[in-house]
């Protein structure tokens, strides 16, 4: 199988979320950065199924030239090729991204290398989590897609997605090639070994420059949500403070 799998460089934040001052971006100079987690297992489910089927898993994103440390790690993970389109650092939105990606898969079908597979997606980006670029790029290619899979097996003639909703399983049979979202938990990432780690480092990645395709959408500014108080409050000492206590459990309901 010829698998491709898309990621996204994100900012690694750990602590308080910080804003620029103009409100802008989010402050990443006091974090590293990171792909997110349902991407991370998006690229180990492609190595698992390339380890058993047979062909190779290329990773891909679209982002400014510091991405490619984020290709390196899947690079680690066990990919074998990466690509990263890159951009001058303008924040594209989801419909660009979509036509971005599209167009390299499409590239791809056209080149001696042949069409892909299968395209994984995460089921959403750690930092805007918007549901959006995988189910872009299936309509965009005219591919079947399944979203929010957590358990993925090949079929004779394709593949068979299945997921939970509302308490219920789901499965679906799809036809290859087609698109896939996978969410945190279909598996357990593996570990970068050291081996892998300095072949992603000595790794060519190569590159591709789109075009910047600006988007009807405007973005005024990023806010971060004021953080709910805490309150604590001092009902007294020993006994004298029972009767407090008792008309508090009270109000809550405690008490029959």
């Amino acid at each position: 199988m010829e698998i491709a799998v898309f990621v996204k460089r994100v900012p690694m934040v750990g602590g308080k979320v910080v804003v620029t001052a103009d409100g802008q971006d989010v402050d990443t100079r006091m974090s590293g950065f990171t792909v997110s987690p349902h991407e991370e297992c998006a690229v180990e489910e492609a190595v698992q199924l390339v380890e058993r089927e047979g062909g190779s898993v290329t990773v891909l994103t679209l982002g400014p030239p510091e991405a490619a440390g984020q290709l390196r790690d899947m690079l680690a993970l066990g990919a074998q090729r990466a690509l990263l389109l890159e951009t001058d650092g303008r924040e594209w939105g989801p419909i660009a991204t979509a036509a971005a990606l599209a167009d390299a898969v499409r590239r791809r079908a056209a080149s001696d290398a042949g069409p892909y597979d299968l395209l994984l997606f995460g089921n959403e980006s750690a930092d805007t989590g918007g549901f959006q670029v995988g189910i872009r790029v299936a309509h965009a290619l005219g591919l079947p897609a399944a979203t929010g899979i957590k358990r993925l097996e090949r079929t004779g003639g394709g593949l068979r997605a299945s997921r939970e909703y509302r308490g219920v399983q789901e499965s679906y049979d799809l036809p290859l090639p087609a698109v896939v979202s996978v969410k945190e938990g279909i598996n357990l990432p593996r570990y970068p070994s050291l081996p892998g780690r300095l072949r992603a480092r000595r790794a060519a990645i190569d590159t591709f420059a789109p075009a910047w395709q600006a988007e009807g959408l405007r973005k005024i500014g990023l806010r971060v949500p004021q953080e709910a108080r805490k309150r604590a409050e001092l009902l007294g000492t020993g006994t004298e403070a029972v009767p407090a206590l008792l008309a508090l459990l009270d109000d809550l309901g405690v008490l029959p």
